[in-house]
């Protein structure tokens, strides 16, 4: 029966409330101040802690729909795991020092200091705007002296253990920025990933981390990354390139020279080969480059060059013997083999019978002459055509499979399969002191050298008599000197007499300061350590604090930085455990557990169908029509634009202003629409017409709320109220199907990270309550009981909401807003319907306590008999047979 209140309250709903139910704006301001200082000390000390990390942003400025969409979800998972009573680790702080700043400071003749300070300053508004619940009392900048003290701490343990070092290499260099880049710095295209440049190639001695030398542990241990997505360590594994070979020794003719040693993962197409090739910065290179003028100007103009360049020089007066057939063979020098830092090969042997790029190459340079092969497919197809014949394919295109047998011309291997083959030509190799096995790594050293001044400064001192020196600990921070302004692009500290001229820090001689600073990719390689013992003035971190802590339970970022730094920040943290600063019980010294990559936000895009050129708001309007009610086209021509959702950039005209979506709509609408728009790891189309949606959901949870408590027969609940035992139908319904949504809820928080489906479930609690209140068919007791639990479980995602909610159901009862709930067992209820059966037609239904056939024969006929329904088709009849089975009651009468 619907309760008489009920009745009234229902009248009002879709009619609003008043201000405070329909204002979501105001609601979002009015608990803004509560929502950002964080929830009560968790109940139960037991529980631990969750250490939930969003990648910090650089201080541009200005947030973007981006930016909310990874904090929306961090902010989620850190209201939700402090509601299950978890001590929660939820930081922020900013990747302060870099490029853009000092590109600012050119511009606007300021230091780049003042620049940042007051990004940071607008940055942090707007995400208390967004209700970001952070823990600001463990904020952090890496340009803060007392933080980049400890990168510079970093470097020296890193130079310490002979893992920094400088050398003169052949480096990328950004015409237009004036500074050196790494080489996952540089787009495919051969621009630089920042200001779009191409990059030049110059030689400079620049200072390097031996990340090679963890690589067998970075490629080995992504295995037990069970919780990041396979596509993020396949393109880590990819990256660091794992290659087993052999290193072969190729003798020089030139005895000025020494031995050419040449990575190949073939050994058994040596009798292939037809050239050896070095890389540009190869000794060999260099010394003939000081004599031969055409080879400097080849290497000169080789920046130039594409990528894909097969272009070579051939070096006069010197060949390369080959270690199994004695041959003399020419030696190349050629852009597309690898410099030598590092692990990486300075030279490679050319097949150009069995590799297409060495097929290339030889078809470029030495075009005309003939092509050996030493390698046929296992069913030689080509037995019958004669060596002219077989020649002619050959010079087409190049046999590279790995499974064949060796031809005729390899001698005593005539017949052998390749892998045989191989193998027994190591043997041989080996035993004559030219060759040895080998694991190489694509991925090379880290370049970290960067001729800027908003950087972190390398404390190194460089001394005519004691060479490098590094400054003691002690006198960190080697800190920045100030300056009014930054007046052009480039390194100024290099022109800066008091910072440069220094003593020697081991002899006390002139000497002078490298002016160099990092590349801002080691600032945030170790943040993470940092913001568990921020306040440490002595060094990074305790050792015990962070053991406590680390790994990052859920570290949340963009999928664009799978390769640089989480590889980055992996290579430091393992390297900090190889020195005893942090300690991991499984020995694997990973940073971070579980990895949450988001998909791009996209902004819907208009292009004019003529020009291709992108539209601007203002060009375009929008305008009925008889289809689905409005279009949008250009003003000027009245055509219809090419709408497509691609990146928000300003030269698309298509970004979105979070503070505007903020201001129009209230954050809890916002979140839960950035939220419900799309999976994390997936794209996310931006369109914000599709947030009234939200908007009505939020406004019904308001008026439920108010609905409910109204009811004259609502009591107070308190805490400990548990589920009662007599539900009946309608309780029963509502009972179960809150549980299955909790329980759905919960695993998607804690399990799946699935905050998409949480929203949506967020919707079928709010509606199965409301269809509850309608039907009056439920205790108020129950339906408060079952609004708690909604109010509760929306927090993470909508708590301005959620506050006003509960401070509604506060001033009725005792409770605690801030508890998640319990999910409860599926309940059965006690009643049963039994079907009553006269002479094989069912007559009528009767709902009693299951346990009703246990009355007995005689009890349960008297009882039934007693109904209405019973008196109709049972009374005064003589009973042939009886039978109560599977609640079937069925009588069989005399007739």
């Amino acid at each position: 029966m619907l309760h008489q209140s009920s009745r009234r309250l229902l009248s009002t709903q879709g009619k609003g409330s008043g201000p405070a139910l329909q204002n979501l704006i105001a609601i979002g301001k009015k608990w803004k101040q509560k929502t950002n200082g964080g929830l009560p000390k968790p109940d139960d000390p037991n529980k631990g802690s969750k250490y939930i990390l969003c990648q910090f942003p650089y201080p541009s400025g200005k947030l973007h729909i981006g930016h909310l969409r990874v904090y929306v979800i961090s902010d989620s998972l850190n209201r939700f795991y402090k509601q299950r009573g978890y001590n929660v680790i939820h930081p922020m702080g900013w990747d302060a020092f870099g490029l853009p700043a000092e590109n600012a400071a050119i511009e606007k003749g300021i230091n780049p200091a003042i620049w940042t300070k007051d990004n940071i300053s607008k940055m942090k508004q707007q995400m208390e705007n967004m209700l970001a619940n952070f823990d600001w009392d463990r904020e952090i900048a890496t340009c803060d002296p007392e933080y980049y003290k400890f990168t510079q701490w970093i470097f020296l343990k890193l130079f310490e253990n002979g893992l920094a070092y400088r050398k003169e290499a052949e480096i990328n260099w950004d015409p237009i920025d004036k500074t050196v880049l790494a080489n996952e710095q540089v787009d495919s295209q051969g621009r630089s990933w920042r200001s779009g440049a191409i990059v030049e190639k110059k030689q400079l001695k620049q200072w390097f981390l031996g990340i090679t030398k963890f690589a067998p542990k970075l490629k080995r241990h992504l295995s037990k990354l069970k919780d990041w997505p396979s596509n993020v360590k396949q393109m880590q594994k990819n990256w660091i390139g794992e290659s087993a070979g052999a290193e072969l020794k190729f003798k020089s003719t030139d005895s000025n020279f020494a031995d050419l040693v040449v990575f190949t993962t073939r050994p058994e197409t040596l009798f292939a080969v037809q050239y050896v090739a070095l890389a540009l910065d190869h000794p060999i290179v260099q010394q003939f480059s000081k004599t031969v003028a055409d080879l400097k100007e080849f290497i000169n103009k080789s920046d130039q060059l594409s990528n894909d360049t097969k272009e070579g020089f051939l070096l006069p007066n010197i060949k390369a013997v080959n270690p199994l057939t004695k041959e003399q063979i020419p030696v190349f020098t050629a852009p597309y083999v690898i410099s030598s830092y590092g692990s990486a090969p300075s030279a490679v042997m050319g097949c150009p019978g069995h590799d297409t790029r060495d097929f290339e190459f030889w078809k470029q340079n030495c075009p005309g002459k003939h092509i050996k092969t030493c390698i046929t497919p296992f069913f030689d197809n080509l037995s019958e055509l004669s060596d002219k014949e077989k020649q002619k394919i050959i010079e087409t295109v190049p046999f590279t499979s790995t499974n064949g047998v060796l031809s005729k011309e390899t001698g005593e291997y005539s017949g052998l399969y390749t892998e045989v083959a191989r193998n027994s030509i190591m043997g041989k190799l080996q035993n004559e002191g030219l060759s040895k096995n080998i694991v190489r790594y694509k991925i090379r050293d880290w370049l970290i050298s960067r001729q800027r001044y908003w950087g972190t400064p390398i404390p190194i001192v460089h001394c005519n008599s004691c060479g490098p020196v590094p400054v003691p600990e002690s006198d960190l921070p080697i800190k920045l000197p100030e300056l009014k302004g930054v007046n052009t692009k480039g390194n100024p500290l290099s022109t800066i007499d008091e910072f440069v001229n220094v003593a020697c820090p081991s002899c006390g001689s002139p000497a002078k300061r490298e002016t160099d600073t990092m590349d801002t990719f080691i600032d945030s390689s170790w943040y993470y350590f940092r913001f568990l013992d921020p306040k440490n003035t002595s060094k990074p971190f305790d050792r015990d604090i962070v053991s406590k802590h680390m790994p990052v339970d859920i570290y949340i970022g963009g999928v664009e930085h799978a390769i640089l730094h989480l590889l980055y920040s992996r290579f430091i943290a393992k390297f900090l455990g190889s020195i005893n600063a942090w300690d991991d019980p499984t020995g694997i010294f990973e940073p971070f557990k579980k990895l949450v990559t988001q998909g791009m936000v996209q902004g819907k895009t208009y292009v004019d169908p003529d020009t291709g050129r992108f539209l601007k708001p203002d060009e375009l309007k929008s305008v009925k029509n008889s289809t689905d009610g409005h279009q949008v086209i250009i003003k000027c021509s009245g055509k219809t634009p090419v709408i497509s959702y691609e990146k928000m950039s300003k030269s698309k005209h298509n970004g979105a202003d979070p503070n505007e979506c903020i201001s129009k709509h209230g954050p809890d609408a916002t979140r839960a629409h950035i939220l419900f728009q799309s999976p994390i790891a997936d794209a996310l189309n931006w369109d914000e017409s599709k947030i009234v949606g939200i908007e009505r959901w939020l406004q019904k949870v308001l008026l439920l709320t108010k609905n409910i408590l109204d009811l004259e027969e609502s009591m107070a609940i308190t805490k400990d109220y548990k589920t009662p035992n007599d539900l009946n139908d309608a309780e029963l319904k509502l009972h179960n199907g809150f549980q299955r949504l909790l329980k759905s809820i919960t695993e998607s928080y804690e399990v799946y990270i699935s905050l998409n489906t949480v929203i949506s479930d967020y919707m079928k609690l709010t509606n199965s309550l409301e269809t509850a209140l309608k039907k009056g068919e439920v205790r108020s007791e129950i339906l408060v009981q079952n609004l708690q639990k909604l109010i509760s479980v929306i927090y993470p995602a909508v708590p301005s909401v959620s506050e006003e909610a509960a401070e509604m159901i506060s001033s009725k009862m005792e409770w605690n807003q801030y508890q998640w709930p319990a999910v409860e067992r599926i309940t059965e209820s006690q009643f049963t319907k039994f079907q009553i059966v006269v002479n094989g037609r069912v007559k009528f239904m009767y709902t009693a306590d299951k346990d009703f056939f246990k009355l007995g024969k005689d009890t349960v006929i008297e009882t039934l008999i007693k109904l209405p329904e019973g008196r109709k088709y049972l009374m005064n009849k003589k009973i042939k047979k009886f039978v109560m089975k599977n609640n079937v009651v069925s009588f069989l009468f005399h007739k």
